[in-house]
């Protein structure tokens, strides 16, 4: 049989360090998917259509923008 004397209570534990580490991977797996998607979509415009370096550039920066406007922290919403 179970020993019903251990360490652990539910819901008594600091998870701070659990929700910092969980905070810091989502966020650099969004930015870091921005970042690959403006990278890919530079370099197929550069080198795979007339849209020449200015205009992947152009798209680039565009898609960047887009992507820090939607995916920035908006705070926590009030429920």
């Amino acid at each position: 049989m179970a020993d019903a004397t251990h360490d652990y209570h539910r819901g008594e534990m600091d998870i701070s360090e659990q929700t910092a580490t969980y905070s810091l991977v989502m966020g650099m797996t969004k930015w870091g998917s921005l970042a690959v998607a403006a990278l890919i979509l530079w370099l197929s415009l550069w080198f795979c259509t007339d849209a020449g370096f200015l205009g992947a550039t152009v798209a680039a920066v565009v898609l960047i923008a887009a992507g820090v406007f939607f995916l920035r922290n908006k705070g926590d919403a009030a429920h």
